[in-house]
Formats: structure tokens, sequence, C-alpha cells
């Protein structure tokens, strides 16, 4: 990019790491990830977590083997749908403890987070993913590429959204039957410490309560964002505020009923955030990586390189695999979307393809690739809420997303053949 001159390359990645500062949904999003730490940290030294492991394993024994244990996690993360990094946060907050009372790896609740929130949000699109799409479905109806009402495309977009119903259903059968491939297979198991647990229905309430106001925060923040469309919201700012009302009302609910004293609030504040900090760096790092793919037109150039030997019957499982490589490369579903959608649509009307189909691959690759990039957000977020380092989460699901990435692409090329 700068004709290999150290002292300008030097000077623009100076430049670069200050215009990501100057962004302020990166802002959000770097402030999100430390946060996300005081919250869990607050969570585990206010004991709701030991409580509400002891109610689920001793007093009610609705979890009681490794299973059941990584079930709850799974089933946490498809019903909180609202915004994929919230969803990590509280499969994962929920069911560490969990899994370290029944001996599981962090590495498997790392995967079963990871599994659930990306794929799940982008097949339920009540949320900042719906609102991105719709926008870049509509800039192409405006444009003249493509005809038709947006809503009424992405829906029938999402049906074709193979990628993330494949990890759903193999993330499950692998938790069902044990299935252990590749690096899982050297997984660790985690071991619960011995810690003095008040097992009261209040102190469970403890936990429930601060995860319901994250639940709740993003839905009102979303619709305050997008002046009361919930689909027009911003997701960083939605996560953002959420964090931030919810440790508000941490301190509120802690203090005034002794639970936490100020000074031990504050201490669990810092050291929380403090244990984070280096994946907001990161996180940062990963932010720089992607925005330098985009100034090289990595995508647009992959894009073109797949436009010169297309068929009709194999554009949507090139059209998935471009998505996925560029996802891999910059670490971001959400980005490639913004890439892919603008070359994939005039691809499939030049060869008379289905437009949803095309959509719905540009959607399949992006999780895809995110899902096995190292510097995904989401796979970040995903290793930090299950307390497993993120190469080792990376190895160890790596085998899993391949599978359910063979399987998307087995039917894009069939539903090709069947709908052309």
């Amino acid at each position: 990019m700068n004709d290999f001159s150290v002292f300008i390359t030097l000077r623009e990645s100076v430049s670069l790491f200050s215009s990501l500062f100057e962004q302020s949904w990166i802002l959000k999003t770097l402030a999100f990830a430390i946060l996300v730490g005081s919250v869990m940290e607050l969570l585990e030294r206010s004991g709701s977590i030991d409580a509400f492991v002891a109610y689920m394993t001793d007093k009610t024994r609705l979890v009681d083997s490794p299973r059941s244990a990584l079930l709850t996690s799974y089933f946490i993360g498809v019903i909180i749908f609202i915004e994929s990094s919230i969803t990590s946060l509280i499969a994962g907050a929920v069911g560490r403890g969990l899994c370290d009372k029944e001996g599981v790896p962090h590495a498997k609740l790392a995967f079963v987070c990871d599994s659930t929130s990306a794929p799940i949000s982008s097949l339920l699109v009540l949320n900042g993913w719906g609102a991105l799409l719709l926008g870049l479905i509509a800039t192409q109806i405006d444009e003249g590429i493509i005809k038709g009402d947006s809503v009424s495309i992405l829906i029938e977009s999402v049906l074709y959204n193979f990628y993330a119903m494949s990890a759903l259903v193999v993330t499950f059968v692998a938790i069902w039957f044990n299935i252990e491939l590749g690096a899982m297979k050297d997984a660790k198991a985690s071991h619960s410490q011995s810690l003095v647990v008040n097992t009261t229905q209040s102190n469970l309430l403890y936990m429930l309560a601060p995860i319901t106001i994250m639940i709740a925060g993003v839905f009102f923040f979303l619709y305050m964002s997008g002046n009361g469309n919930i689909l027009k919201g911003s997701g960083s700012s939605a996560i953002f505020y959420t964090i931030l009302a919810t440790l508000f009302f941490m301190f509120f609910l802690y203090i005034p009923t002794k639970q936490m004293d100020i000074k031990s609030f504050f201490i669990a504040l810092y050291v929380g955030a403090k244990k984070l900090f280096p994946i907001a760096i990161v996180l940062l790092f990963a932010f720089a990586i992607g925005k330098v793919t985009t100034e090289l037109k990595t995508g647009l150039y992959l894009a073109s390189l797949a436009n010169e030997t297309l068929s009709v019957y194999l554009l949507a499982g090139v059209i998935f695999i471009v998505s996925a490589i560029i996802s891999f490369s910059t670490g971001t579903s959400w980005g490639t979307f913004s890439i892919m959608i603008p070359v994939a649509l005039p691809m499939a009307v030049g060869v008379d393809a289905n437009i949803a189909l095309a959509i719905g691959a540009v959607i399949s690759g992006g999780v895809f690739g995110d899902h096995c990039s190292p510097i995904s957000d989401t796979t970040i977020i995903s290793s930090l809420a299950s307390d497993c380092e993120v190469v080792e989460h990376v190895k160890t699901q790596l085998p899993y997303a391949l599978i359910s990435g063979l399987i998307a692409f087995m039917l894009f090329v069939g539903f090709s053949f069947i709908i052309s």
C-alpha cells in the first residue's frame, strides 16, 4: 500500500489507529469488551453464580451431567437472539459455573457460545443484524439492481441461511453424543473451586436480575438509537449502553441490600476490567487488520476472480466460499455483508440466479468465516465469556465449523440446481 517504504508505513500505521479511535462504534465496542469483565467479576463475587450452580445441580438437579451443563448454555444462546455479543456473554456467564461443577472444558463452552450466538442472531433478524441487511438490500433496490420489497427479500433470504442452521444442528449433536473432534479431544476439563455458597433464593436473584436488565436493555437501546424502530438501531450503541445500565443497576442492587460494600464493588469493577483489557487490545488490532484488507479491496478482488468463471449452478456456492474467505481475513461478518451484497446481487442478476439464495450465501459465508477467524469479535468475546484462551477456542471449534460449512456448501449447490 505504501511502496514498501518503512517510514511511510509507520506513519500510515499511526494514522490508521488514529482513525479507528475517531469511530464511535469502535470505541463503544472496545469499552463493551472491557466492561464485560466488570460485570462477570461482580456476578462471581456477589455469590450469585455459585447460588445458581447450587440451585441447578443440588436443589432441582436439572443439571447433573456434562451434557446438561452444555445444553443449558446452548438453549440460552438460542433463546436470547437479541445481539450476538450479549448472547455469548450471558451463555458464558451462566454456563461457566455449571461446566466447572461438571468438569467440562471451557473450550467446549466457548464452542457452544460461539456456535449459537451469531447463527441465531442471523436467523432471527429482529436485531442489529436485520437492520444492517435491510439497509444493504434497500440500497440495491434504490439503485435499480434488483426489484421488490426489502423486508420480503430478507425474510426469504434467511430461509437459505444454511450455515447458521447446520451450525446449530451440528452443535446440538456434538453436545448430545459428546462428539470430540481434533483439538477438542485434548481440551482439559475445568475443576470447580471450593467456595462458600449462599443458596438462598434471594441470592440467586442477584444474577437473574442483571441478566434480565441486559436482555431488556438491548431492546430498549436499539429502540432508542433507531428513533422508535428497533431494526434501525445501532448494535454497538445498544450493547455499550446496556452494559453501563447493567453496572448501574448492579450497584443499586448490591450496595443497599449489603450483598457487597462500596469498596469491594469498585475493586471488583476494576479487577474485572483489568482482566479483559488485553482482549480489547486484540479487538483493536483485529479492527485495524479489517480496515487494511478493506483498503486493499481484498473482497472485491476475490469477487472479481469468482465472477470470471461463474456458472449459475455454482453461483451460490462460490459466493458462500468467497464470503467466508473475506470474513475470515477481516474478522467481521458485518463487514463481509457490506462488501459482498453489492457484489453478489449484480452477479446473481447477470446469470439470472435466485436473489434470495445469493443473499443467503453471503450471510452464511460471513458467519462461517467469522466462526473460523481468530480475529473475529464474536470469537474473542465467546472466549472471554467462557474463560478460554482465544487460540484454544479457535483450534477446538474449527473441525465443527468446517463440517457445518461443508454441509452448507452442498446445500447451496444442491438448491442452485433445484431452483435453476
